[in-house]
């Protein structure tokens, strides 16, 4: 297996993680599909089960293609670990889970996914864990709301659906001050045009579901650990720092140091809580990295063709994408996306919500489902879709108005992408 220091980001993308293998000599990862594996002696046995030698002992835990996946994830993120999950949502609730015991508090952009929002404000309160929702684009909101029950730092690198680009650098200074991790979920990013560990960020998520498997065949998430955060210097989180009765008491920062976090969510978090990847799925994940950054580029490249194709159209009110000058973070995505703020973008279209569904209706190229970072280009009304869950309240502080359609741009010829959005546009204002 090569390592990743001094190694190109596509040459990671293709290689890292994979381990050559010594029976057929096979160059593609293969394909572990085993839901247990045979110990050598009752000594090894034993070992592995108290966490004393690296091994594999049931699939639920780990499993050698999930690793390969895993060992991929962490090197392009710039990580020190990763553990793979079975959707972004379980990545999501596993950290939260491995960070916190009953109770606690977390200090939210308030311009997330749908579904993480409906977790932090409708489910993790049954927990006692309760969540105060800020402007992204204010680091003062994140400062103000932290209080002595905080544990946790959260935001994304590009919102959604919105775009809002969070001052990361200055978000995790603050979270740092106050001895705690920032968390970001780099989903519509991707690691190819952003790294939030680089900025600050100690614990990177992705939903591998949208471009990390870029192909729309697989679910799943993966958590990746910066290994720069001090666990036992923060005093706050004894899940980390103190002796865990589940392992003969071992405490997972003196056993592990720096991937202490991404130790113990595996440890505790898979075996206890089961959202483990499948062997299959991985397989497909590995193979959209190894695609992953010529993905990105096209995907880029077609997104700011339709932007400004958008911005000059007379059926639309307004476009929001970061490379254009008119969207408010358009300086901080030069800085932090050079590369491009991804595919992902939305715009208001005259006539709010019917005119969306007639456009809608009208699309051919595009398809209309709930799910972003396709290699075909998608469209959906998140009002009243993946956000419709969240209060007119939460709607209006998220951006999330009537007239707003999100499009995730594909890899399609880009003038059959426009052609498809003139003549929907044109459907949308017939009466």
């Amino acid at each position: 297996m090569i390592t990743p220091e001094g190694l190109g980001f596509e040459t990671l993308a293709l290689h890292a993680g994979q381990r050559p293998d010594a029976t057929y000599g096979a160059r593609a990862q293969p394909i572990y599909m085993t839901t247990s594996y045979l110990f050598d002696s009752v000594d090894h046995a034993a070992s592995l089960f108290n966490l004393e030698t690296p091994g594999h002992i049931y699939s639920r835990i780990s499993n050698p293609t999930v690793a390969a996946f895993e060992e991929r994830m962490a090197a392009l993120e710039g990580g020190v670990g990763a553990v793979a999950t079975a959707s972004g949502q379980a990545a999501l609730f596993l950290a939260v889970a491995t960070l916190m015991g009953q109770g606690g508090h977390i200090v939210a952009s308030g311009s997330i996914y749908g579904g993480s929002h409906n977790m932090f404000n409708l489910t993790l309160p049954r927990f006692g864990i309760t969540t105060t929702f800020v402007n992204p684009r204010n680091p003062d909101e994140f400062a103000a709301a932290i209080t002595d029950d905080t544990r946790l730092v959260y935001g994304e690198t590009l919102g959604n659906p919105g775009l809002e680009i969070m001052d990361m650098r200055a978000v995790a200074d603050l979270a740092h001050t106050r001895g705690l991790p920032l968390m970001v979920d780099n989903t519509f990013a991707s690691p190819y045009l952003c790294r939030p560990i680089e900025w600050g960020a100690d614990i990177v998520m992705n939903s591998a579901t949208k471009f990390i498997g870029g192909h729309g065949v697989a679910i799943g998430g993966v958590i990746v650990d910066g290994g720069t955060f001090d666990w036992e210097k923060s005093g706050k989180f004894p899940t980390l720092t103190e002796p865990y009765e589940g392992y003969h008491g071992i405490d997972f920062s003196e056993e592990y140091g720096p991937a202490a976090f991404i130790s113990r969510a595996r440890a505790e978090g898979l075996r206890d809580f089961g959202a483990a990847m499948s062997p299959q799925n991985a397989f497909y994940m590995l193979l959209g990295l190894e695609t992953l950054p010529i993905r990105m580029e096209r995907h880029v490249a077609n997104a700011r063709a339709v932007a400004e194709f958008l911005v000059d159209a007379p059926e639309v009110e307004w476009v929001s994408y970061p490379t254009l000058e008119s969207h408010p973070d358009h300086a901080r995505a030069q800085l932090m996306l050079p590369k491009g703020p991804g595919a992902i973008f939305s715009f208001g279209i005259k006539g709010g919500r019917e005119a969306g569904r007639k456009f809608i209706e009208a699309v051919s190229v595009f398809s209309h489902l709930a799910n972003v970072g396709d290699a075909k280009s998608l469209v959906i009304h998140p009002g009243s879709t993946t956000h419709q869950q969240m209060s007119a309240k939460d709607l209006e502080a998220a951006g999330i108005s009537e007239d707003l359609i999100r499009l995730s741009v594909g890899m399609e010829s880009i003038d059959d992408l426009i052609g498809d959005l003139r003549r929907a546009l044109r459907a949308s204002q017939k009466t």
